[in-house]
């Protein structure tokens, strides 16, 4: 048996009334496909094996801020076909949508879009690239979605983009023209949501793990000595970077 099932638009009803979908978005873990700005100081195949770890992290914190029967974990994945590249990686309970659409930003506002059809009350998309946001975070965001009213959640990353958008309904202006893969996309967004009438609920920030020195900064966090998370969060990818570490040394990837 499979450990998740396939959600279909043109279906409506798949899901319980009242129910948020945490949806992370996705990219099946190939070498050479995937965080491919980590290349160096990583190989390739680390590259993968670490998006790889990020993906376990992210699901399982989304699964853990599902306790309560309110949301329910989606992994919104590309390419189609890579479908049993999943197996293994996603918990078991979670569902899969396969994108669509062309460029980043169409491709969240169809998956925006695609989740309502299915009959998710709320979404939130969520990126693969921050796996130390922990489940309290999705947790509040699924709460704040359920208060009356219209309006947005938005996870900022100190990068300046950020890591969760939930909303309430598929707002596509908060998706077209904006500055995507920059500093700006946060701060644009925050503007089309005002420009709209919705207010926007700030989670505690979080940070994209997708160059050298952003892996610094997660070794720092994961690995070092001052570090302030618990075992529990990131602990996949704690685990990966330590053995790393451990064989080679810490210089390769995490230079003093």
């Amino acid at each position: 048996m499979k450990p998740f099932r396939a959600l279909d638009p043109t279906l409506s009803g798949q899901v319980p009334r009242g129910i948020c979908a945490l949806a992370v978005m996705t990219k099946a873990p190939q070498a050479g496909q995937v965080k491919t700005r980590l290349v160096p100081p990583l190989t390739r195949n680390e590259a993968a094996e670490l998006n790889k770890c990020f993906l376990h992290d992210t699901t399982a914190a989304i699964l853990n801020a599902t306790t309560d029967n309110e949301a329910s974990g989606v992994a919104v994945y590309t390419p189609v076909g890579s479908e049993s590249a999943y197996a293994g990686l996603v918990p078991a309970g979670f569902s899969l949508l396969p994108q669509r659409g062309t460029g980043f930003g169409d491709r969240l506002y169809c998956a925006t879009d695609d989740l309502f059809k299915c009959g998710f009350a709320s979404v939130c998309l969520i990126d693969s690239d921050s796996p130390t946001v922990p489940a309290s975070s999705f947790a509040r965001a699924v709460r704040e979605l359920a208060e009356p009213g219209d309006g947005i959640v938005l996870g900022p990353c100190d990068d300046g983009g950020y890591y969760l958008l939930g909303l309430k309904k598929p707002h596509r202006e908060l998706f077209d023209r904006i500055d995507w893969s920059t500093e700006r996309v946060f701060d644009q967004t925050v503007d089309r949501a005002s420009r709209l009438g919705l207010g926007a609920t700030l989670l505690p920030a979080g940070f994209d793990v997708d160059d050298a020195v952003s892996l610094r900064r997660l070794c720092d966090e994961l690995l070092g000595g001052k570090s302030t998370l618990t075992g529990d969060i990131a602990s996949n990818t704690r685990r990966f970077l330590r053995e790393i570490v451990a064989r080679e040394g810490r210089d390769r990837i995490w230079p003093e």
